[in-house]
């Protein structure tokens, strides 16, 4: 072989290996998009995404509780774990229960749950309330406490998308787009911040705004939203100290390390000491006192700190596929108020993990919002689990997963957890000489999408569904459009 020949050799091995790459990324991208437009993908990611999300929660809180529960035992170091084993139970049983009840009953009872929900807020602010920390915010039940706040997102969800979408074709006007659910949700803030609780108020708005954005408000009302909150946000901190020092640790980290921003320095050096791969599970010396409250609001650190930059990537992987396995199930349903509330939901859901995880690395000021499924147990991780189960039940009613489950059977998961059989979506017929307008052109096309539901053709066509598709494949869900 002269030495002309060698790299012409080196370059035609470099080429088909090249070929040889392309080629295996192409048939995964192939296989993977093939496995995603199956019936009932959405419902299989869900579940593994939360079983998956779960199992880290009760291993890093095993890890990361050890010390705290030796010191307030003073005998066992898994005393916090039993504890957050028994809300994992209560927990599987409501996503059970959400995923179990068929969501014209869940849409049925959601006035009521919102009243209940308002009657809890204030209930929890008389001597009927617990208090500690300079907050009341639960109700104590012998060894549980129980925090309404949680419940009050879900209810403030379902409530709102049920009265937005019986007001559709009204909401080109304001006062039908704002009323009831925009006063509905000041009042919930107003009795939230007398707990006080900036937290909880923060999601209850990432919730309000989720609503409305879903339902398709004109975008001008975000600028006035966001220029609200912000005139909110900075009141709030100069009204309360300890707000205000939050802030100005956060603006200024270097100037009170041993004060206000004591927790955020801790949980960036807890980072830093992880590196790439961690110091090891339960190696993590962070838990030993340096940084309070380590298995609940900076349990991400400790994530870090010993499983190192790998495990927080798994972590933020696994809340970006929440984010967009929910958003696939919002846009895949023809239901209008399921695609509010599985949109919703899934907002709430990631921006609460957003949001923990952002004052851990220091991008926000610290808020004590917990890291939903992996955080010790509470009533965040009962509701949490609650919707994903009803995240799970709106996957179900996808049209390709009503046909499958109606025309093969409930499937493994459906016989080993007694699910029925899912209703098609049927829309509401339009009466006759309504002489109301539609919406105005600042709706957003994502709300407009169910009104084409309401003509004969497209009753016909999303009745016979299963029928259709038993023959003619999955693909039929695009055509019907």
């Amino acid at each position: 072989m002269t030495v002309l020949e060698e790299p012409e050799k080196r370059e035609r091995t470099a080429r088909r290996k090249k070929r040889e790459r392309t080629g295996a990324f192409a048939a995964f991208r192939t296989g993977l998009t093939a496995w995603m437009s199956r019936p009932l993908a959405d419902f299989h990611l869900v579940l593994a995404l939360c079983g998956t999300l779960t199992a880290i929660g009760i291993v890093m809180v095993l890890s990361a509780s050890s010390v705290e529960s030796f010191t307030s035992s003073g005998s066992s170091v898994y005393a916090l774990f039993k504890k957050h084993l028994v809300f994992v139970a209560l927990g599987s049983l409501a996503f059970w229960l959400g995923l179990r009840l068929p969501l014209p009953k869940i849409r049925r009872l959601s006035s009521v749950t919102m009243v209940c929900c308002l009657g809890l807020l204030v209930l929890v602010l008389t001597p009927l309330g617990s208090s500690g920390g300079g907050a009341q915010r639960w109700f104590t039940i012998g060894p549980m406490s129980i925090q309404p706040v949680e419940i009050a997102k879900v209810a403030l969800t379902l409530w709102g998308a049920h009265i937005l979408v019986t007001k559709f074709n009204v909401l080109h006007q304001w006062r039908h787009l704002l009323v009831p659910v925009v006063p509905a949700a000041l009042l919930m803030f107003a009795l939230v911040m007398a707990q006080p609780n900036l937290s909880g108020t923060i999601t209850l708005g990432v919730v309000l705004i989720a609503l409305l954005w879903f339902a398709g408000a004109p975008k001008r009302l975000f600028a006035v939203i966001f220029a609200g909150g912000v005139a909110g946000a900075v009141a709030l901190a100069l009204v309360a100290d300890y707000r205000l020092a939050r802030v100005m640790s956060f603006l200024s980290p270097g100037e009170d390390t041993s004060g206000a921003a004591y927790q955020a320095t801790q949980a960036r050096y807890a980072l830093a000491d992880g590196g790439l791969f961690g110091r090891g599970l339960g190696q993590g010396p962070s838990k030993w006192k340096y940084l309070p409250n380590v298995h609940n609001d900076f349990i991400f650190a400790v994530i870090g700190e010993e499983l190192g930059f790998v495990g927080c990537a798994v972590v933020i992987a696994l809340f970006a596929g929440v984010a967009i396995v929910g958003l696939r199930i919002a846009t895949r349903n023809l239901d209008p108020w399921i695609r509010i509330v599985a949109g919703t939901l899934t907002a709430f859901l990631v921006s609460q993990a957003a949001i923990n995880i952002g004052y851990v690395v220091g991008l926000l000021p610290v808020t004590g919002v917990t890291l939903p499924l992996i955080s010790s147990g509470g009533t965040s991780l009962l509701v949490t689990m609650g919707v994903l189960g009803i995240l799970a039940n709106c996957a179900r009613h996808e049209p390709e997963s009503v046909a499958a489950l109606r025309t093969q059977g409930p499937g493994k998961f459906g016989r080993l957890l007694r699910l029925p059989a899912p209703d098609p979506y049927r829309p509401p017929s339009k009466k006759r000489g309504s002489g109301r307008a539609g919406p105005s052109k600042g709706v957003r096309p994502a709300a407009r999408g169910a009104r084409p539901a309401q003509t004969p053709d497209r009753r016909r066509a999303v009745s016979d569904y299963g029928r259709r598709s038993a023959t003619r494949g999955s693909s039929t869900r695009r055509g019907s459009r």
